[in-house]
């Protein structure tokens, strides 16, 4: 196997774990993985690290009739992130904007209701939030979850993700204080290519690693 593939999503999470090994048992910490393949890579994070895990939903505004590319994302806290260059270059409205953020927003308090009992942004205030997921592609997803975080006035925000591109890395940088890849290929297409097993998470995964985590009030006894 290539050494620049990982297994699947909890193998990255492991890898990952060891870079940020500097983060481990620190009594502010918490890690956040953006639903829904993010998670199985934050709770290795966790896990190894010995921090209390949560989810910050985050969902893509895709573009109508081509949805793989993101014209913008909603994040939990109602943060709302848009691709100025990709709205103008497809002439797209605002009210076409409108209608497709108020059905993701729609998506994203459901899978709040269904992952965490409620909906709202985690809290975070005062705390180093280590936001991961298992990639970054266009980029679009995690700066608004960083942005909606950073909202809360957190002490650090640390995105930790196992490959990005690098021109999403360079837009999303300066957003963040820490940015922790385990690589940045030059030819990058997708997060997928990168795994070998590259299935969907599941709604019940998510909750299923939730419920294994440790709760905040245990994770550093």
């Amino acid at each position: 196997m290539n050494d620049n593939i990982f297994k699947d999503r909890r193998h990255a999470g492991k890898l990952l774990a060891d870079a940020l090994e500097e983060y481990a048992d620190r009594p502010n910490l918490i890690v956040l993985g953006l639903p829904r393949g993010g998670v199985p890579v934050a709770f290795e994070v966790a896990r190894r690290l010995h921090a209390p895990l949560d989810v910050m939903v985050v969902r893509k505004l895709g573009l109508p009739g081509w949805e793989e590319l993101a014209m913008g994302a909603v994040a939990s806290g109602g943060v709302r992130v848009i691709n100025e260059e990709v709205v103008r270059s497809s002439n797209i409205t605002r009210a076409t904007i409108e209608q497709t953020a108020a059905v993701e927003m729609e998506e994203l308090r459901r899978r709040e209701l269904a992952y965490r009992g409620h909906t709202g942004a985690p809290e975070v205030r005062g705390k180093i939030v280590i936001l991961v997921d298992d990639g970054i592609a266009t980029g679009s997803t995690i700066r608004a979850a960083a942005q909606a975080i950073r909202l809360q006035q957190p002490a650090k925000i640390v995105v930790a993700v196992p490959t990005a591109a690098s021109d999403s890395c360079d837009m999303l940088e300066p957003m963040v204080d820490e940015l922790v890849t385990l690589m940045r290929p030059l030819h990058f297409r997708a997060v997928g290519q990168w795994y070998v097993n590259f299935g969907q998470t599941t709604d019940d995964e998510v909750k299923r690693l939730l419920a294994e985590a440790p709760a905040p009030e245990a994770a550093h006894k």
